[in-house]
């Protein structure tokens, strides 16, 4: 089972790249997407819509901004938008597609870089997500939750570290809560599962030569539930082309789907 996950940064944006005719080659049983920044009623051109797969997305409702979606080639056999929450459920940051007794999600969390109220957001959805989290685990389910988690979690997950231990996606309170994600609450990092090494990233930014010196960080993941470990095959960071200022998080797992 081959699933890939990818911030867009707009959907519109990525397929103007190629990022579909590159998708459809990729041998992948589920494709997770982030920021898609549109509402279905303004992807009508064939493109978005591949023969051969089932598309669900969760859209915000405002336009332009956000929202997920999950490209997958087996039809699922239920599929939920929404935590539940109003507020963040009107920014379309979370859709699961169940296959079985697995389920895939495609989730984005809150960025808290642009003000210090948005970081007051990204706090109250991380205050929130994890007793859900917890309660998941108490489900007869195994668990693959992919996307942008707007968090480095690790000191080697962020070339400037030092840089920005003051700065969202870095501070003590996000890793620590990355800390008891993947401890006390039982998750795991399937990518560091399959490569421990450094300078993997899968988010440069557009200022500097960011892309070109790969002074990146490492923000997107698949967060997968302790029965899942040992299934995990392979991981690579796709960075031969750019789709946007994200790369693709490609993940094998030996689980039939």
């Amino acid at each position: 089972m081959r699933i890939i996950t990818v911030n867009v940064n707009g959907i519109r944006a990525a397929a103007r790249k190629g990022f579909f005719q590159w998708m459809v080659r990729q041998h992948a049983d589920v494709v997770c997407l982030q920021e898609t920044k549109a509402q279905v009623h303004q992807l009508q051109d064939r493109v978005f819509w591949p023969r051969g797969w089932h598309v669900n997305f969760h859209d915000a409702e405002k336009k332009g901004y956000s929202g997920v979606a999950i490209y997958s080639r087996h039809k699922p056999d239920k599929v939920i938008c929404g935590l539940g929450w109003p507020d963040m459920d009107a920014e379309g940051r979370y859709i699961e597609a169940r296959f079985g007794p697995l389920s895939v999600v495609s989730v984005y969390l809150p960025s808290g870089s642009s003000s210090e109220e948005r970081q007051a957001v990204k706090f109250d959805f991380l205050d929130r997500f994890m007793p859900y989290l917890r309660r998941l685990r108490l489900k007869r389910r195994e668990y693959i939750l992919c996307g942008d988690w707007n968090i480095a979690h690790k000191e080697i997950d962020l070339k400037n570290w030092r840089g920005n231990r003051k700065n969202s996606g870095f501070l003590p309170e996000e890793r620590a809560w990355m800390d008891e994600l993947f401890g006390p609450a039982g998750y795991v990092d399937a990518f560091r599962t399959a490569n421990p090494d450094p300078d993997q990233y899968t988010w440069w930014s557009n200022r500097g030569q960011a892309w070109a010196k790969n002074v990146g960080w490492r923000i997107d993941y698949q967060v997968i539930t302790p029965g899942l470990h040992e299934s995990v095959q392979g991981a690579r960071i796709y960075k031969t082309r750019r789709f946007s200022d994200h790369a693709p998080l490609i993940m094998d797992y030996d689980y039939p789907l």
